[in-house]
Formats: structure tokens, C-alpha cells, sequence
């Protein structure tokens, strides 16, 4: 299927059709990225509880250093 660029501002868009839309499962938000030349458009999977909660723990797993604490203190 083939479509238009339609100049956006100082971008440029394309309309999707519904079915393709629908077909690609794709909302409101989607990832684009670039592979071999060819524009790629996917959805954006939806963060769980479970993916937030290993973020977090993986971004505390280094906490326990005396200069954090020490600073932590002086803003309480």
C-alpha cells in the first residue's frame, strides 16, 4: 500500500489506514526506529507492575554508599 508524506510543521506524516492500524495493533503511542533503511513502526508494549517494580529495585540495588546517605541527611 502506498501513501503520501504530508508535511507537518517542519516534519512530515503519513496516514495510516484503520485496518492496518488495527492489523498492527497499534494505539496511541508506538516505537519507531530505523533497520537496514526501512522505517519501523511497532507498538509500545504497556509497562507492568512487575517490570516497574524490578526498574526500581535494580535502581536502589546501589544505594547502600556512605555519601549518598550523608547527603540524603543534610536534606532532611
Amino acid at each position: 500500500m502506498r501513501s503520501k508524506l504530508v508535511p507537518i510543521g517542519n516534519s512530515r506524516g503519513i496516514r495510516i489506514p484503520k485496518a492496518l492500524l488495527e492489523e498492527a495493533e497499534l494505539t496511541d503511542e508506538v516505537e519507531m526506529r530505523v533497520v537496514d533503511g526501512e522505517l519501523r513502526i511497532s507498538p509500545v508494549e504497556p509497562a507492568t507492575g512487575a517490570t516497574l517494580f524490578q526498574l526500581s529495585e535494580g535502581a536502589l540495588s546501589d544505594w547502600n554508599r556512605p555519601e549518598e546517605d550523608e547527603a540524603w541527611a543534610h536534606l532532611q
